[in-house]
């Protein structure tokens, strides 16, 4: 069994009190800026796309053009993941937030008014770099500031704010477009309403901008600094550590100093890794090979086929990621109370059983190039599977992974552990992106969303045998052989 190894040698917390309680959850809602601005950008170019692509007031692309100036900025996303550990660990997780900042901040001015396609390419890249630095330091970041008790809680808050970034793009797409008359139509000062769309992006950022310089360092990053004063100062003030000196003492136990982790950190005698390191990557892939990033591409043709209009239909994805927040909020609450493996564990089971449904509600349809249509009842089953599991994603898998791989690493390896764990994340994400369109014509849609399911099958077992509890245990316990 790959199981990862964890003490419980600390004393129990007390509880946190009501006042603790709103000074760190401030604190963590700033951070979470990032996974604001990481659920923004990655869904803003939606409503810009085909704009983009084509020739009236964009670039006038090729179909594979066009999909590299969207996907391109994966390929950021995983490189900035990659690189955020040696940031953080030698700068500060703050001011990891702050740089990540102004890449946000760079990228949606520049791809706004960029006059060649390479020139938007280049800074969606760089917008790319942003998300990649923002989605391992968000995680990282509150896990080593929130207490035990409300760890769970607070690490929620990552998944909490992508969603409201998606819903905030999703928001002001509509709006511009309805106010304009259309993303390709001349808006503010003559500037094409798909560059205002993306020129949006700065609002949030500058405010993550701000805030950031506000934020208290992690006090794991000042121990292992030697800025133990700080880092008293930090833990009594802010976390309501009733004895900062002691949770100095032991947090130093779990540090090497100022040791900057490496690469060779990770090695173990798990197929040349630590254990907690494949459990931390498995998590991660596992969360994107169930397909979420795509399950809802036909989902607007689908309501078209049960009789919606077309603005309706469109209308209706605003209303899926108000859903989608709201039972985020939900998981939030209880991902403490049951645990993080048992939310895995119902949620695979949910996973696994809508995507079959809608599997086999997708070998009753016929695919074209505008859409699928569906006979009888059988839009409205698979239509109802589809979002079924995709709540169940929001509800589970969505906030859990980030939880788990924010807290599972011990403290010596946890930012470079946490960004190699999403870079594998974001190349699950880039791998799913762009095998979907060629699987849909090589086995049929059906086919696909039953190789979803296996994956979501699997994330069940993967859990079951690998994945320990980490509800209610000290950072500093976490161990990996």
């Amino acid at each position: 069994m790959l199981q990862s190894s964890i003490t419980h040698s600390a004393p129990t917390e007390s509880a946190v009190d009501p006042a603790t309680k709103r000074r760190i959850i401030v604190v963590c809602l700033c951070a979470a800026l990032g996974g604001l601005l990481f659920g923004y950008d990655t869904s803003v170019i939606n409503g810009a796309v085909d704009s983009i692509a084509g020739t009236t007031s964009g670039f006038g692309l090729s179909a594979g053009m066009s999909g590299f100036s969207v996907s391109c900025a994966l390929l950021g996303c995983v490189i900035g993941a990659w690189f955020t550990s040696q940031i953080a660990d030698r700068l500060g997780r703050v001011p990891t937030i702050i740089i990540a900042a102004v890449l946000f901040i760079v990228s949606s001015v520049f791809s706004a008014f960029a006059s060649t396609i390479w020139m938007f390419i280049v800074f969606r890249m760089i917008g790319g770099l942003g998300v990649g630095l923002a989605s391992v330091i968000g995680p990282s970041y509150i896990a080593e500031i929130a207490p035990t008790k409300m760890r769970g809680f607070l690490g929620s808050f990552q998944q909490l704010a992508i969603a409201l970034g998606i819903l905030a793009s999703v928001i002001v797409n509509a709006v511009f477009a309805g106010v304009s008359g259309g993303a390709d139509r001349s808006f503010w000062f003559g500037l094409d309403t798909w560059r205002w769309m993306l020129l949006s992006m700065v609002v949030p950022a500058i405010i993550m901008f701000i805030v950031a310089f506000r934020l208290p360092e992690s006090p794991r990053f000042l121990v292992m600094k030697g800025k133990v004063d700080k880092a008293a100062e930090i833990l009594g003030e802010i976390v309501g550590e009733h004895d900062p000196q002691a949770k100095i003492l032991q947090i130093r136990n779990t540090m090497r100093g100022e040791h900057v982790a490496r690469l060779s950190d990770l090695k173990g005698r798990t197929f040349g890794l630590k254990k907690v390191v494949w459990i931390a990557m498995g998590i991660a892939i596992l969360q994107q090979l169930c397909g979420v990033n795509i399950i809802l591409y036909y989902d607007s043709s689908l309501w078209k086929s049960v009789g919606f209009s077309e603005q309706v239909a469109l209308n209706i994805s605003v209303y899926r990621t108000i859903a989608a927040v709201a039972v985020t909020i939900v998981s939030m609450f209880i991902v403490d109370r049951i645990g993080r493996r048992k939310l895995l564990t119902w949620g695979s089971i949910g996973m696994t059983v809508f995507l079959v449904i809608a599997g086999i509600g997708f070998y009753q349809g016929t695919v074209t190039d505008s859409g699928i249509s569906l006979p009888g009842v059988w839009g409205s089953v698979t239509l109802t599977a589809v979002y079924a599991f995709y709540l169940t994603f929001c509800l589970t898998w969505g906030p859990v992974m980030w939880v788990v791989i924010g807290e599972i690493f011990p403290n010596d390896i946890r930012a470079l552990g946490v960004a190699v764990a999403t870079a594998v994340n974001w190349i699950g994400n880039f791998l799913v992106s762009n095998t979907f369109p060629p699987l849909k014509g090589m086995v049929g849609i059906g086919n696909v969303y039953i190789i979803y399911a296996v994956f979501a099958l699997l994330g069940l077992v993967f859990v079951f045998k690998a994945l320990p509890e980490t509800a209610g245990v000290t950072l500093e316990d976490m161990k990996a052989e």
